[in-house]
């Protein structure tokens, strides 16, 4: 496949709009302009993991700056090591706001409720509860004792990655699963959501593209028995909109089809969605591949903002997981405010 260069994201950078890249007709589109999306252009907020190299040397300077080109909201993967008052403090000094963390909480009982309570000072509504390590079965002989920042343990290929360094796209691995396990794992977030509750959050699952696989025992997926199986007033679908064309699902089906129960997404644009072999599984579609900044890809996101209200939509974030491959990743998530802005305006 053609993948965009460094060279092409720097003209995009230059040009300050989403000419660059894509001259065909958009993925959902010449949708009607809708009020619903453009009430959404003052509150776009910023996945921090697009900037974490940055954040590895001045966290908050390089917070500074993300407000500065305008973002209102972030979701953090880390809390730099600050004490939740103290966090809440530089967030409010910056006039950013934080209703969703993608650093979870972690334990059970007391301990658990601890962190939560210092999540509710931080003023986060929504958040994922990590499952215990499972003995042995979390242990893989191959993983290094300590991985660089940004990086993580690739457990289908055996190798460490770091999307600073790769421009490919990429996601987590996702062996199959059963539908029995998956239910598993509802239960488990209908259980967490009940202690979020106590301090006014959501528990909000994330997908890649691994949960629009076929379940290892029926012809159902991981994201059905998830909508199913969890209970509205407790979890939400977080929607990566990214992964979730990547995969080959339309967004604005799933709103459709489950109104009302995707209050959190992740704006992330994509390039290849117009030349993949429509042929392959979810997974298999991820080589074909590259994340770009939103506006530079195959993804028309005003049809999809349209739909924002039967979604549920409440906090969104833009999120480019490769941003630092591109040369700067500040830049790229300018590029990224500058496109949507202007789509949603």
């Amino acid at each position: 496949m053609t993948r965009p260069t460094r060279r092409h994201f720097m003209q995009t950078v230059a040009w300050g709009g989403a000419a660059g890249l894509v001259t065909d007709e958009p993925l959902h589109g010449t949708a009607h302009q809708s009020n619903e999306a453009s009430r959404w252009s003052s509150r776009i907020g910023l996945e921090l993991y697009t900037v974490r190299d940055l954040l590895a040397a001045d966290f908050e300077g390089t917070l500074a700056k993300v407000a500065g080109i305008g973002y209102t909201e972030v979701e953090p993967t880390g809390y730099n090591n600050m004490p939740p008052k103290a966090f809440r403090a530089m967030l409010d000094r910056l006039n950013l706001t934080m209703p969703s963390t993608h650093a979870p909480a972690r334990g059970t009982g007391a301990d658990l409720e601890r962190q939560l309570e210092g999540f509710q000072t931080m003023g986060i509504k929504y958040t994922e509860i990590a499952p215990e390590p499972r003995g042995a079965a979390s242990a893989d002989p191959r993983r290094p004792a300590t991985l660089p920042p940004g990086a993580y343990f690739d457990a289908g290929s055996g190798r460490v990655r770091n999307a600073f360094k790769e421009t490919e796209a990429f996601g987590p691995y996702q062996p199959p699963v059963s539908a029995e396990a998956v239910k598993r794992r509802a239960a488990q977030l209908n259980a967490d959501g009940k202690v979020a509750t106590k301090f006014g959050m959501k528990l909000l699952v994330h997908n890649h593209t691994g949960e629009f696989e076929k379940l290892t025992d029926g012809p159902r997926t991981t994201f059905d028995i998830l909508l199913e199986e969890t209970d509205p007033a407790l979890v939400t679908l977080q929607l990566d909109l990214g992964w979730t064309c990547i995969a080959g699902i339309d967004p604005i089906a799933l709103f459709k089809a489950h109104p009302g129960r995707f209050e959190l997404w992740h704006v992330k644009d994509v390039f290849g969605l117009k030349t993949v072999n429509p042929s392959l599984g979810p997974n298999a579609r991820v080589s074909s591949m590259a994340l770009v900044p939103v506006g530079t890809g195959h993804i028309d996101f005003k049809p999809i903002f349209a739909h924002a209200a039967l979604a549920g939509l409440k906090h969104f974030v833009v999120e480019q997981d490769n941003a630092a491959a591109w040369g700067d990743s500040l830049a790229a998530a300018r590029v990224s405010y500058r496109n949507l802005k202007e789509m949603l305006g």
